[in-house]
């Protein structure tokens, strides 16, 4: 679930955006009064975000209990448990989001300010970063079958999970040192204050590159291989893996872009209107959140038929999805023909 170091969800500006804010006549007023609840925008995203928070907390808590405790301990195991438990983390900090965003000013003093934004970035980050470990395992085991069955064990998804979390704290650091909080006409907001030179570019261009370029065209390589595997194979008959893995990229790329967009548009803020820019932050932070509450429903729900799921009980089913593709990969690591007829309806 990754989002903007100037618009994380909450809403804040950077040290610019005090500019233009009063004309020369025009006097500072020091009373602060939210106009949040007035606002059609403004609600809407609130409800969007209220919705996100409840669907993405108690979803991958759901995802968490049963492959964390319901569950035999597999690679597939470790990476549902994984993402669930990074966007669970991301669902679980959003309050203060939406307390910020109501109350439009920050009331959680510099350390929440600091703390709250690196832990979202870190979590934005790690679940980028599985989405995509994800991926390049689906098509080792799919590709490379034989090196898969010598070399695909819990350790090593373990080690690559805990390399995923150490990166994304790595690319979080920036949060801690450039948040900043100040109070401006009589209101405490949490901003980003980049005081050396290019910091915001760099921090922008890596955050881009290494939060959705690189990981979009590793996903898309991956994902375009098992395609062709799978097409190639006389024996698929199912094209629900080709509808699956198209929702997959489509739901990274559609929930990502609008963020990025407005982000680089941000970096020459005095080219666009300011009212502009702030609306498209705030719905592209909004959409790229939603991807907390989506990764449980593509992974877990779209793994098999949905109307089997619903005649029986939500666990168990949701505990099927999860140990099904883990036989189904299983399958193909002992038998590589037959597996990707299997493959067909599970990955």
């Amino acid at each position: 679930m990754a989002l903007s170091d100037d618009y994380l969800y909450h809403y804040d500006y950077n040290n610019y955006s005090y500019e233009g804010i009063l004309t020369p006549n025009e006097e500072p007023v020091f009373q602060h009064k939210a106009t949040c609840l007035k606002e059609a925008l403004c609600v809407s995203l609130l409800v969007v975000s209220v919705l996100i928070f409840l669907l993405g907390f108690f979803g991958n808590a759901l995802v968490i209990w049963i492959s964390g405790f319901k569950m035999k301990r597999t690679v597939n195991t470790i990476w549902y448990l994984s993402l669930a438990i990074s966007d669970f983390v991301f669902c679980g900090f959003l309050p203060f989001s939406i307390a910020n965003m109501v109350m439009e000013e920050w009331i959680f003093g510099l350390f929440m300010c600091k703390f709250t934004s690196s832990v979202m970035f870190i979590n934005m980050f790690s679940s980028i970063f599985l989405l995509v470990i994800i991926s390049v395992d689906r098509f080792v085991s799919v590709v490379f079958p034989v090196w898969a069955q010598n070399h695909r064990s819990v350790k090593m998804a373990s080690v690559t999970v805990v390399l995923a979390w150490l990166l994304a704290i790595a690319l979080s650091v920036p949060s801690m040192i450039f948040r900043d909080v100040s109070t401006h006409l009589g209101t405490t907001i949490c901003y980003n204050n980049y005081t050396l030179n290019h910091s915001h570019k760099i921090v922008v261009f890596s955050r881009l590159l290494a939060g959705f370029v690189i990981p979009f065209i590793i996903i898309i390589v991956c994902y375009s291989i098992i395609i062709l595997k799978l097409r190639n194979n006389r024996m698929t008959k199912s094209s629900k893996p080709f509808r699956v893995m198209t929702a997959l990229v489509a739901a990274f790329f559609i929930s990502w872009l609008p963020y990025h967009v407005f982000v680089l548009m941000e970096l020459n803020h005095q080219n666009y209107d300011h009212r502009i820019l702030i609306t498209g932050l705030k719905v592209g932070t909004s959409m790229a959140a939603a991807n907390s509450f989506l990764n449980p429903v593509l992974y877990v729900f779209m793994g098999n038929d949905f109307k089997q799921r619903l005649k029986s009980s939500l666990l168990s089913k949701m505990e099927n999805a999860m140990a099904d593709e883990g036989r189904t990969t299983s399958r193909y690591l002992s038998r590589s023909s037959s597996m990707d007829a299997r493959a067909s309806t599970h990955i």
